[in-house]
């Protein structure tokens, strides 16, 4: 996880969920899929994707019924770059839609 000053600090499961329980968000295992594919995406290019580059990676990994929009939106409704990537404990990121 970073603080605002992008500094790396410790990242655990609890402390995700106490984030999201603070953003209104119970995690569910899909929480859990895009949680984990961002981290998993931060870590390899050193940078968090957009929601369109999201919405490909996710159709491409799981089809048509998680790659889209509206499955993300539902999920982390104030914006599923911004809500999850803090739930991820990723940096702030400065993408937009």
């Amino acid at each position: 996880m970073y603080n605002q000053k992008s500094q790396n600090i410790s990242w655990n499961k609890k402390l995700a969920e106490n984030i999201a329980c603070k953003e209104g968000i119970i995690l569910t295992s899909d929480h859990w899929e895009i949680i984990y594919l961002l981290r998993m995406l931060y870590k390899k290019f050193n940078t968090i994707p957009n929601v369109r580059m999201l919405i490909l990676i996710l159709k491409k990994k799981y089809g048509n019924l998680k790659g889209n929009s509206t499955y993300i939106f539902n999920l982390f409704p104030k914006g599923p770059i911004k809500q999850a990537s803090k739930i991820a404990g990723l940096p702030k990121s400065n993408i937009c839609l």
